[in-house]
Formats: C-alpha cells, sequence, structure tokens
C-alpha cells in the first residue's frame, strides 16, 4: 500500500506565500505523474500543477506565474511553492501520485488527506 502525507497548508493574508509539501511511503516502484489539485466550498476539484516523470510541468491558467510544482524523486515528495495569493486561492489542496507498486503492476492514482489553505483578504 501506498501512503501520502501533506503538510504547509494555513492561514496567510493576500499576497503571501507558502510552500505546501506531499510525501510518499510504502511499496513504491515507481512514480509517474505527482500533481496538486484543489477543492473549494461548493466547488468541483481542479488540476493545480502538474509534475511529469520526465521533468515537465503544466498548471492551471489561474496560478500560472504564481505557483511552482517541484519534486524530489529521491524523497518520493512533491513540493508546491505558493506565491502572490490571493482569497480566491482559498481551498482544500490535495496532492495525486500515480504509483506503480513493482515492475509488473498497473498503475494506480493515490490521494493526501487534504490540507487546507485560507488567504485572508
Amino acid at each position: 500500500q501506498v501512503h501520502l502525507v501533506e503538510s504547509g497548508g494555513g492561514l496567510v493574508q493576500a499576497g503571501g506565500s507558502l510552500r505546501l509539501s506531499c510525501a510518499a511511503s510504502g511499496m513504491i516502484f515507481s512514480i509517474g505523474y505527482m500533481d496538486w489539485y484543489r477543492q473549494a466550498p461548493g466547488k468541483e476539484r481542479e488540476l493545480v500543477a502538474q509534475s511529469t516523470s520526465g521533468g515537465s510541468t503544466n498548471y492551471a491558467d489561474f496560478v500560472k506565474g504564481r505557483f511552482t510544482i517541484s519534486r524530489d524523486n529521491a524523497k518520493n515528495t512533491v513540493y508546491l511553492q505558493m506565491n502572490s495569493l490571493k482569497p480566491e486561492d482559498t481551498a482544500v489542496y490535495y496532492c495525486r501520485f500515480v504509483v506503480r507498486t513493482t515492475f509488473l503492476a498497473a498503475q494506480n492514482d493515490y490521494w493526501g488527506q487534504g490540507t487546507q489553505v485560507t488567504v485572508s483578504s
């Protein structure tokens, strides 16, 4: 089994910064995508940023230029540096990893428990 643990959420004023971390543990052969999603109250979960095993990154338009995703493959960890935060960034942030547990296993999605980010105006 694979377990994801997130950290780094909290309360910050508009214009401030936060750094989220998500570390995976358990039976891991390889990790493909490492993504960050978020879900605001009353809204659907949406993709914020994506990191591929090949080093590519993709961002939602609403965070481009403000958020940066990075990964440390040796530590099975992904980070999300969030700068110039806005009140509309308030949400629960989730990490998602696409993991192969053994060489022959299929890839499966694993999710973190979520971490609250609140941006005050």
